[in-house]
């Protein structure tokens, strides 16, 4: 039976009942549950305080029957915490850390200064709280924390016809451009980077594709792989210019395939990606099949 820690390391739930709920779906999943979040302790939009935050990733990485740390939600408030943040204890710990949006900082850091492998995945809110939660998501989060190795397929037309290997690695859009520069993101040689974002327009998406492009990120890959970008809003003065149009453009100003349809982002169902991991892409006919493995998992 997993022990997982909720932690808080950006915003807070705006519904505590929703919290309650999601610990009962985890603990109806058979995980013990440590709570170190408290909606008494938020500060202004974030979980709690600078340090309070600190303090639960530290309690977390330090107690003993823990084997999960899960954040409870994105939102914004990591990249605060970046220069204070002990990530040999987060990396020795012995714990599997996993989330999504703001917590790409978070994972980013791991890898880059310690080279530990983290995981993508669904977050307590809104992945755990639903009234019913993805069985995708839970499905794909459970197989890939409790076996050695894990197969993610998605897909869409237009694709390249590909066979690479290299790290996967990546996570949330915005993050990672905010980051760029930074010593918290990781400088990978010949690996598979997988993006995901939501609400940005394909105009705001392109120009952050720019940003990796211009920092030389993009050219080092073998590949990038294009998750779920939903929310945005298309208007009159777009005159056509949609995702399609956008991903078009980009295919012909940049050197390396880019493959749509990876099943990850901030939708209801979501794959969960061990970050850091050996992944062996395969894409013909308009679907991919990547393999990952080298990654901890639970016993």
């Amino acid at each position: 039976m997993p022990c997982v820690a909720i932690v808080s390391p950006s915003g807070y739930a705006p519904d505590p009942e929703a919290v309650v709920r999601g610990i009962t779906n985890l603990e109806a999943q058979g995980c013990q549950v440590l709570d170190l979040t408290d909606p008494a302790s938020r500060h202004h939009r974030f979980g709690a305080t600078d340090a309070q935050r600190l303090a639960q990733l530290v309690t977390a990485a330090r107690h003993p029957d823990v084997d999960i740390v899960m954040a409870l939600r994105g939102g914004y408030g990591l990249t605060r915490l970046l220069p204070q943040m002990d990530f040999n204890l987060l990396a020795n710990s012995g714990k599997l850390f996993v989330g999504h949006s703001d917590f790409t900082a978070l994972q980013m850091g791991m890898l880059a200064t310690c080279g530990a492998i983290s995981f993508s995945a669904p977050m307590l809110c809104d992945d755990f709280v639903r009234e019913e939660p993805s069985a995708f998501s839970l499905r794909n989060f459970w197989q890939c924390l409790t076996r050695d190795g894990c197969v993610i397929e998605g897909g869409a037309s237009g694709n390249p016809t590909l066979d690479v290997a290299g790290t996967i690695w990546g996570g949330n859009l915005a993050m990672l451009t905010h980051l760029v520069g930074s010593p918290w993101l990781p400088s990978i040689e010949g690996g598979i980077l997988f993006v995901e974002d939501v609400n940005e327009h394909p105009y705001r998406v392109e120009r952050m594709l720019l940003q990796l492009a211009h920092a030389g990120i993009l050219q080092r890959q073998k590949a990038i792989l294009l998750g779920d970008f939903s929310g945005y809003r298309l208007t009159d003065y777009d005159n056509g210019y949609d995702f399609e149009q956008m991903l078009l453009w980009l295919r012909s100003q940049i050197d390396v395939p880019i493959l749509n349809g990876l099943p990850i982002g901030h939708g209801r169902d979501k794959t969960t990606i061990p970050v850091g991991a050996h992944a062996h892409l395969q894409s013909a006919d308009d679907h991919f099949a990547l393999t990952i493995s080298s990654y901890p998992h639970l016993p």
